[in-house]
């Protein structure tokens, strides 16, 4: 913006601006409270105007002084309101001294004066006020808004207000809230309505957004308000969780869409601080498969309960490097966190040299085996490698930390486990058989499984597979209108997984608490509908995004099951239970895994088949062998030249002779 003579309206300018207003203000002010009281200024004479001059300059000092000219107009606020009421107060009180000294020798009459204080309090105050709306409007004008309404009139709600209005994007129109005293009052200038009122104000205002403002609410809560507002033709988001609205973390790029977690409406129950750090605290601790969802949120979480070592082992570089980085930053906000030993391996579970010298080297007590292939319709076309992966490896696993006496040995394990349909299930409840007989023939080290339903946010989730097709316009693609599946967040997980380790007295096969299984469609529902969209299907053409159903994959279960048996018995935390279920002894099962083995080798596909179904009760696979995407075991002599282990996978190797490769 320019002036006059193309001189640039600089910000020293517009103080300078202001600073002229302000002390013509202040003497129009004197003179119109005079002439309200019927003073005639003639006879005031010229001593009370050298004092007029004298105390209007010490005012505009003042008003510099106090920094009334470093608040920015458009962004003015409370402390703004403060400032000036100082500033007013001050000048009022200059002026009163001013016209008493200057009418000493007649009598001064002060009754002027809080009239002054008022009108220039008007002047001042109301004058950068008015400014304030004229600038909003002119902005307005030429960047449109787009309109919202805030759910939650609260702190959250108050603080977005200010940040929306003074921003470019969003013009907040109302407000929404659930409490009787709120409705009715204004906030900011916002009246505050009912949930009631909600389709009325969408319509009134054109509204396509709604803010949800509650971060102290629970996720029962939560649940319930998104409940109510599915139905409406709007996108709801939501702004920081409380943690950030105490360090002040709320504004425009705070806000985000509905974490999928807000849908289960699972209130998650705080950690027992005993449980949590009972096999980690002031321990070596081994996590394989640290560079996966799972695996890097249980680093994250045995971090926090002071560790003298964290051993990451993974065969994803990429995985293994980020999680490495991240733990080093997480420690340097951790009180005694410069204590805890960050080791990065990479290796796989399956060399059984290379698992025994990392134990061995770094002194592992408690090991948290993640590592596995998990994604069933890629384990259905390599059965192989799912084998070798999810039980020799958790078998090589097991025995070199028995062997090198590491106290405890925690087992994650899926529900895909129980009476599986797939080879991913298969494989790991054969891997959950070795560690219960292993268990039962008796070992120092503490073997135990603890089962759970999918994980929100890890790898192959729907969640983020839905939310980039409804983004891109859909469709979303469902494998069948009837599947169903249990969901927990990977830090509830986390968090449980560690607890129901210490709790383990070898064999134990422990299952958290998934609550009701949720059905992959309505899920998607709630999804399309939360983003702004409607659904497009038979009972409505109109709709944004469509539904698309695919079929169930090869090994997919229309349900899953957390129980093999019926006996189940509760433990020291409400949300893990022990389950008692049978298994065969060691020696049947090392018959068993030596076939397997050599039929691996030989990447004998019938034979593996064939020993999965009678290791393992209740498999039922549902896709048939003959499939050519697994037909890859016709290369004679094939097992002569296999190399994947120089060792047999069934061998132990005498602890004394395991010689520490990763230290000096």
């Amino acid at each position: 913006m320019l002036l006059p003579n193309n001189i640039p309206l600089t910000r020293p300018i517009k103080q300078l601006l202001m600073i002229s207003a302000d002390a013509l203000m202040v003497v129009m002010a004197l003179v119109f409270s005079f002439l309200l009281l019927g003073k005639d200024l003639s006879a005031l004479g010229q001593r009370f105007y050298l004092y007029l001059a004298l105390a209007t300059t010490l005012s505009i000092l003042f008003f510099i002084r106090i920094g009334l000219y470093r608040v920015l107009v458009l962004y003015m606020g409370l402390q703004a309101v403060f400032l000036t009421l100082q500033g007013v107060t001050f000048a009022t009180c200059l002026l009163a001294a001013a016209y008493y000294f200057a009418q000493s020798s007649v009598g001064a009459d002060l009754s002027v004066f809080p009239i002054f204080w008022m009108i220039s309090l008007l002047f001042i105050g109301g004058s950068r006020f008015v400014a304030k709306v004229l600038l909003l409007a002119l902005i307005q004008n030429f960047r449109p808004k787009q309109p919202v309404i805030i759910y939650g009139a609260g702190s959250s709600g108050m603080q977005l207000v200010v940040a929306l209005q003074n921003g470019e994007q969003y013009l907040p129109v109302a407000f929404v809230d659930d409490s009787q005293e709120m409705i009715g009052s204004t906030v900011h200038g916002i009246r505050v309505f009912s949930p009631n009122s909600l389709s009325e104000l969408i319509e009134t205002y054109s509204v396509r957004q709604i803010l949800l403002a509650v971060p102290s609410a629970t996720h029962t809560e939560r649940k319930e308000i998104l409940n109510r507002l599915e139905h409406l033709p709007v996108r709801v988001r939501t702004v920081p969780d409380l943690f950030d609205m105490v360090v002040g973390k709320v504004g425009v790029d705070e806000i985000r869409d509905i974490d999928i977690e807000d849908l289960l409406g699972r209130n998650i129950v705080p950690p027992n601080p005993e449980l949590l750090g009972a096999c980690i605290s002031g321990q070596s601790v081994m996590v394989t498969g640290a560079g996966g969802s799972i695996g890097s949120e249980l680093c994250r979480q045995i971090i926090t309960s002071n560790p003298v070592r964290l051993v990451l082992l993974d065969s994803f570089e990429f995985g293994l490097y980020e999680v490495e980085a991240e733990l080093k930053e997480n420690l340097k906000a951790i009180e005694n966190g410069d204590a805890v030993e960050i080791v990065a391996l990479l290796g796989t579970v399956c060399n059984r040299v290379y698992m025994e010298n990392a134990i061995k080297s770094f002194a592992v007590d408690t090991v948290y085996h993640v590592a596995a292939y998990k994604q069933v319709p890629m384990v259905e076309k390599n059965i192989v490698e799912g084998a070798q992966n999810n039980v020799f490896g958790t078998l090589i696993s097991a025995q070199a930390a028995e062997s090198l006496q590491v106290k405890n040995f925690v087992f994650i394990s899926t529900d895909k486990a129980v009476r599986p349909t797939n080879y991913m299930g298969a494989t790991k409840r054969l891997a959950e058989q070795v560690l219960q007989a292993m268990a039962k023939r008796g070992s120092r080290t503490r073997f135990s499984i603890v089962r759970f339903g999918n994980v929100l946010g890890s790898s192959g989730s729907v969640v983020p597979l839905f939310r980039q097709q409804i983004s891109t316009g859909g469709p979303v693609t469902v494998t069948h209108p009837e599947v169903s599946r249990y969901f927990m967040t990977v830090q509830e997980a986390a968090q449980l997984v560690l607890q129901a380790g210490s709790m383990a007295t070898g064999g134990d096969v422990f299952v958290l608490d998934m609550h009701e299984p949720i059905r992959i469609v309505d899920l998607a529902r709630k999804m399309i509908h939360l983003m702004g969209y409607g659904v497009r299907d038979e009972n409505s053409f109109s709709g944004d995004i469509a539904i698309e159903y695919t079929g169930l994959r090869p090994g997919e279960k229309l349900y899953e099951e957390l129980l093999i048996g019926e006996s189940v018995t509760g433990t020291e935390h409400t949300k893990i239970l022990r389950a008692e279920e049978a298994t065969l002894d060691w020696q049947a099962l090392q018959g068993l895994l030596s076939k397997l083995e050599d039929a691996c080798q030989k990447i004998d596909l019938p034979t593996i088949k064939r020993i999965l179904l009678e290791a393992v009760d209740g498999f039922e696979p549902n896709k048939e062998l003959s499939d050519p995407l697994w037909d890859i075991s016709a290369t004679p002599n094939q097992s002569e030249n296999a190399g994947y282990h120089d060792y047999p996978l069934l061998q132990q190797t005498d602890a004394d002779k395991v010689t520490p490769l990763f230290k000096d």
